[in-house]
């Protein structure tokens, strides 16, 4: 059978880590059709935006995309495009797996747990109003006439919406591949003890629907601080976590942490008619074009994405191909040496190279 599927290199290191995994997922064997479409930096320069309609356009009619990571400007220029394509197609259920894998330079070698970060709403959700707009004027004078709680008038305003709807299809779609995986226990990670009403909602739904679960899933709810510090000091407590939005990208981060760093934690955005896959590091645009970086988040968003097609075996074979390179410490990128400075490391390309000879063998 074959695939196609959207591939959108991105910017920065993007083409140079998309273009491993695609050798790597074309050693596999899994027929796979590449409609590349560019997206960031050299789509801003054609087209002048970073997201152009014939990617949103192919991501729909192909219902499968991987992409390299694109730069976000910080405070300044286009909004970002991993959101504005989260939102654009519902991708409303972000999964980021944490697992540590023998050869890479760890905190804790006890993590092996996976992260469901609701994808659409809460800060993220971008209702943001500038300082000294007349809308963010015009907010604050609303606010003040209905809230004890007073806000500055020179504030910027960004708003926070969780909705029961989309809190409930992301913590029921974490309790289901929970129960479909094997797993023992969800964990929901929340700030309600301050946040009463929003962080609230989302306690209140998860503790309805883990009810649906008893005797399946174990549950519990933790408050985000505290989870931050249990998953430093007893990672090996946590199976699965479901978090809103803003919880889930800072604890994913804490987690990649865990177990080596970005450079080794893919990603998936899931909705109901798309599904997106990549690497949860950046751009890295002073390393782009020098064949260095590390593209093993890449490839294991690869590995996630052939599960999601529905193709195991080919999965499995490619995941032990990456977990026998990095075992192996020979092929593999500066990173994830010992001594960074080891003139053995060898490049993008090369371990993607030593990955594909694994497959092969």
């Amino acid at each position: 059978m074959s695939y196609r599927v959207t591939l959108l290199p991105g910017d920065g290191i993007g083409p140079e880590v998309a273009l491993a995994m695609t050798k790597c997922v074309d050693a596999t064997g899994v027929a796979v059709d590449w409609e590349e479409v560019i997206v960031g930096a050299p789509a801003i320069a054609k087209f002048g935006t970073p997201l152009p309609q014939a990617a949103i356009d192919s991501i729909k009619k192909n219902k499968v995309a991987i992409k390299g990571p694109i730069e976000t400007p910080i405070g300044k220029g286009f909004r970002s495009v991993n959101v504005q394509l989260r939102q654009e197609l519902d991708l409303y259920a972000c999964v980021r797996p944490s697992k540590y894998i023998p050869g890479t330079k760890t905190v804790n070698q006890n993590v092996d747990l996976i992260i469901f970060r609701e994808n659409t709403e809460d800060l993220y959700a971008g209702i943001e109003f500038d300082l000294g707009s007349d809308s963010a004027k015009h907010l604050i004078k609303e606010i003040n006439n209905l809230s004890p709680k007073k806000i500055r008038e020179d504030s910027a305003i960004s708003i926070k919406p969780i909705s029961v709807f989309g809190s409930e299809r992301i913590i029921r779609y974490a309790f289901e591949y929970a129960v479909k995986n094997g797993h023992k226990k969800v964990s929901l990670v929340h700030k309600a003890n301050i946040m009463k009403y929003t962080d609230g909602l989302f306690l209140h739904v998860g503790q309805k629907i883990a009810a649906e679960f008893a005797g399946k899933i174990a549950f519990e709810d933790v408050i985000v601080d505290n989870m931050c510090m249990q998953l430093v000091q007893k990672p090996e407590l946590y199976d699965v976590l479901v978090l809103p939005n803003l919880y889930g990208d800072i604890v994913s981060d804490l987690c990649a942490g865990l177990v080596g760093g970005l450079g080794i934690a893919p990603g998936a955005n899931i909705g109901s008619a798309a599904a997106l896959f990549e690497p949860v590091h950046g751009s890295a645009p002073k390393y782009a074009g020098k064949n260095k970086v590390n593209p093993t988040a890449t490839i294991l968003s690869a590995v996630m994405m052939l599960r999601h097609l529905g193709e195991l075996k080919a999965a499995a074979a490619l995941e032990k191909a990456v977990y026998d390179v990095i075992k192996e410490g020979k092929d593999v990128t500066y990173d994830l040496k010992a001594d960074r400075n080891d003139p053995s490391a060898v490049g993008t390309q090369e371990m993607a190279a030593a990955i594909c000879r694994k497959l092969k063998a």
